[in-house]
């Protein structure tokens, strides 16, 4: 199937929306759109939306990891939203729900880094 990926800004937060297999196929070209999007605007925060996530391996938790240590070290927030019941239990098995704060959907997670949707 393969992964289809969009971004967006709203005020400094960086919205991905990912759909698709995250794999170890896909991983590479998702990094560097991710990182290029997140230097060339004032971004502090990132929401990530994995409401249309059907699979994600090892490599898929691998860029999440790392663009979360990217947005801490911008002294912002990560957030995931949308989170279907077989990638949460991806997230919680491998721990990244100790340090990646959930939400419901997409709205919600916008009003709690204070952007209005």
């Amino acid at each position: 199937m393969g992964l289809f990926y969009t971004f967006s800004v709203k005020e400094d937060v960086l919205v991905v929306r990912l759909s698709g297999e995250l794999d170890h196929h896909e991983v590479e070209k998702l990094r560097e759109s991710w990182k290029e999007k997140l230097y060339t605007h004032p971004i502090k925060h990132v929401l990530l939306n994995l409401e249309a996530v059907t699979f994600m391996d090892s490599s898929g938790l691998g860029v999440i990891l790392g663009r979360y240590k990217e947005v801490l070290q911008l002294g912002g927030e990560f957030v995931v939203c949308s989170v279907s019941p077989t990638i949460r239990k991806i997230f919680e098995m491998s721990g990244l729900f100790k340090i990646i704060r959930q939400e419901k959907d997409e709205i919600n997670a916008l009003v709690t880094l204070g952007v209005a949707s």
